[in-house]
């Protein structure tokens, strides 16, 4: 079965998407939101949207989100907008998060300023799940640091372009929060049990390892960005083109300002560090991990001893409620994973470990202090004790999260734009006899000659199969995460 890039039909799986036009509410913006915090350029068919905080890395603010929405509104329903680029001003950030520090001092106003906070997620959520739903081609430009909100703005996307500059994290559980702005669905969604690690730890991915873990479609260099907007500016649709067709225009465009990836650049979670990831992070408890971490051994054992103490840094409340959301969130759909993550996050905004966590991480002290967590150690939670439980319990009091369109899905309609995924190959491998090369080949014209394609391909080859008699690879006895 032909793997060839395409758009999935939007109503395959048990929800489909609906309503071609918001429906809900009119967001506009305030007295007092800043002047040009969000610079919105024309050219032809292409729309841009660049973030204007360079000085604040492109923090995301509720001013900001205000200015965005009702322009993305009025290009969906434009015939003249072909293509919406999303990108940040500097040489430094795409967009570094949400404006923490604001919430964080509203918080320590009780009830009210923390209703406020409340209501900058519901505000932020909105947009996010508006992004993901959207129906015109819309482009990422991750260009430089990515965290947080930033990942709300890029990883729903059809197309997420990586450059050597990028920096990707969800740092929450770093600041006694959780990995938000829609990670209940796309990190579950990662091959194996990386979703997980990252989830927890909050560890960072850089260049071209965003492209090879699959969080970017695509890799280019920095400098080729202005080009290919200049071109992208130059793409004319007709009406009837369907939006797969269109996605695949796009898809062969940015392909021709490809430039090569870096050569000393290999795959960071590939190989036995991969296996390792499987191994600690696809238990069902916390303490199940650390007992993994503690005994692993060999060529892993640094990393394992390395990233136990990074967990025991982190919220434990946040480590518990990270995993519990990638256990869960595998299974909400793409509606229903930023309705939770609103009550979640309203949770948050109620509990000591925000403004705590928030409070240490933004300090100009040296060395920073280390944050008072409560509970304060991993050590001190008990199997029994179920801190994670009131999270994901519905609570009088929060507001359901309304969503500016009803649209929705289980599974994303684009994923086939991303790079092959572990279930891809075993499906290739065990639909036909192939050798690994013929199989790598196979990918390589799915994907249009893609670069970067072949790296993920063998790599995937070399850990999850073995070769019989004939020279044929063999999927190992282990199911594909």
């Amino acid at each position: 079965m032909p793997l060839r890039a395409k758009v999935l039909n939007p109503t395959i799986g048990s929800r489909a998407q609906m309503s071609t036009s918001p429906v809900n509410e009119t967001i506009k913006e305030l007295p007092g939101d800043e002047a040009r915090d969000v610079v919105f350029n024309n050219l032809y068919g292409l729309r841009t949207i660049e973030l204007n905080r360079p000085e604040k890395y492109n923090a995301l603010n509720a001013s900001m989100i205000r200015k965005i929405v009702p322009r993305m509104v009025e290009w969906e329903k434009s015939d003249l907008a072909n293509v919406i680029v999303m990108k940040g001003a500097g040489d430094k950030a795409f967009c570094a998060g949400g404006d923490v520090a604001t919430l964080a001092q509203q918080n320590l106003e009780g009830p009210s300023g923390q209703r406020a906070s409340a209501e900058f997620f519901a505000l932020e959520y909105k947009l996010n799940h508006y992004i993901a739903t959207y129906q015109k081609p819309y482009i990422a430009f991750m260009d430089g640091i990515t965290m947080g909100g930033g990942v709300g703005l890029s990883i729903h996307a059809p197309f997420r372009i990586a450059t050597e500059r990028t920096v990707f994290a969800m740092p929450e559980t770093t600041i006694g929060f959780f990995p938000d702005v829609g990670a209940s669905f796309f990190l579950p969604r990662m091959d194996g049990a990386i979703g997980t690690y990252l989830a927890l730890t909050s560890d960072r991915l850089t260049g071209a390892n965003v492209f090879y873990s699959g969080v970017a479609t695509h890799y280019l260099h920095s400098t080729s960005l202005p080009n290919l907007e200049s071109r992208l500016a130059e793409l004319r649709f007709k009406d009837y083109d369907s939006m797969e067709k269109r996605l695949g225009i796009i898809e062969m465009t940015i392909e021709e300002y490809a430039t090569g990836l870096p050569p000393k650049e290999p795959i960071l979670l590939g190989g036995e560090l991969r296996r390792a990831i499987d191994r600690c992070f696809s238990k069902q408890t916390v303490p199940d991990i650390v007992l993994a971490l503690q005994e692993e051994q060999g060529p892993t054992k640094a990393w394992a001893e390395k990233t136990l103490h990074t967990l025991f840094q982190r919220s434990p409340t946040a480590v518990h409620v990270a995993l519990t959301q990638m256990q869960v969130g595998r299974d909400w759909s793409i509606s229903e994973t930023f309705q939770r993550e609103y009550e979640i996050a309203a949770k948050f905004m109620q509990h000591p470990d925000f403004v705590e966590g928030v409070t240490a991480r933004l300090s100009k002290e040296s060395p920073a202090p280390i944050p008072k967590w409560q509970p304060a150690n991993l050590k001190d939670i008990h199997p029994d004790d179920k801190i994670d439980a009131p999270f994901f319990q519905t609570a009088s009091g929060v507001p359901t999260l309304k969503l500016l369109t009803a649209r929705d899905y289980d599974e994303y309609p684009y994923k086939a734009m991303g790079v092959p995924t572990e279930k891809d190959v075993q499906r290739v491998v065990q639909d036909s006899r192939r050798t690994p090369q013929e199989v790598v080949e196979y990918f390589v014209t799915s994907k249009g000659g893609r670069q970067g394609i072949s790296t993920i391909v063998e790599e995937i080859l070399n850990r999850k199969t073995t070769i019989d008699a004939d020279g044929r690879a063999l999927w190992d006895s282990e199911e594909a995460q």
